[in-house]
């Protein structure tokens, strides 16, 4: 088995973190198509990692509505035969995945022993992906995490900063809130992770979002304010702004467990989100 860290993902948020990081090979889509699980296993096999961490996915929520079985092929088969390969050899698994395999409704943060219910095909896509790398038996982490930014990649921070050169006002739905997390925090996480693995931690499933919860709304109006542009935000329902998929209301995720065993803390969003407007 070699040192190296094999990451599928290659130009997604967290797996350019990942790959600025040092001792990783990252698989892009056109070395590792993560809809033929005969590369996705070979892969693994070929290389034979001292790790794998799965940074790639099926994200794009709108459209899984009507391909989600594309959707699932990517989120959960894929997964799942990584994790199949990963522990034939012993090689720990470290998956993403995501705030929506919940329902979304309350106010309360989600814990991971709180009961899931996907209310969109992208959710329900990757709780199967959940459920096909626990099935799989290997040792592996799966780590749910929320509102991803960074400067590169596609995200929230970027579409409001580019709207901003055309408008001077715009409506952002105020009734979602969640935890908006730097996709740098969610890299040095896994590392982090990875490493107490090495030495024996057996793993399980874990949140890992930014602080304060916060709602688009709000967040738009602190990316404005801290790219010093003038746009005035009006908040508007989630029903003035209909999509495809259906999105939870409530996003919040409790960190505790990760904390608690790793040492890991949730990440100040305003402080990366500082860092990412200096950056673009």
């Amino acid at each position: 088995m070699s040192g190296l860290l094999l990451v599928f993902g290659a130009t997604g948020q967290v797996a350019r973190e990942l790959r600025a990081r040092g001792d990783v090979l990252a698989l892009g889509r056109d070395q590792a198509d993560l809809t033929d699980l005969g590369v996705v296993r070979a892969a693994i096999e070929t290389h034979a990692p001292r790790a794998v961490i799965n940074a790639a996915a099926f994200t794009a929520v709108d459209k899984a509505e009507a391909e989600e079985a594309l959707a699932t092929t990517v989120n959960a088969a894929a997964p799942g035969a990584m994790a199949e390969v990963a522990a034939a050899r012993n090689i720990p698994l470290l998956h993403i995945s995501t705030d929506y395999v919940f329902a979304g409704g309350g106010v309360a943060p989600w814990s991971e022993e709180d009961p899931v219910g996907p209310i969109s095909a992208y959710g329900r896509s990757k709780l199967a992906g959940e459920e096909a790398v626990r099935a799989a038996g290997g040792r592996h982490v799966i780590l749910r995490t929320a509102w991803v930014f960074s400067a590169s990649g596609a995200n929230f921070v970027k579409t409001m900063l580019r709207l901003s050169e055309t408008h001077s006002q715009l409506r952002v739905v105020a009734d979602q809130v969640g935890c908006p997390t730097p996709a740098a925090g969610i890299a040095d996480a896994l590392l982090q992770m990875e490493a107490a693995m090495q030495a024996g931690h057996a793993g399980g499933t874990y949140h890992y979002a930014g602080q304060p919860a916060v709602s688009w709304a709000d967040f738009a109006r602190a990316i404005f304010k801290a790219s010093g542009r003038d746009v005035a935000v009006e908040d508007i329902p989630t029903s003035d702004y209909p999509t495809p998929a259906q999105r939870p209301l409530n996003s919040r995720l409790d960190c505790a467990k990760i904390e608690t065993e790793f040492g890991i803390t949730q990440p100040d969003w305003r402080e990366a989100l500082a860092e990412v407007v200096r950056a673009l």
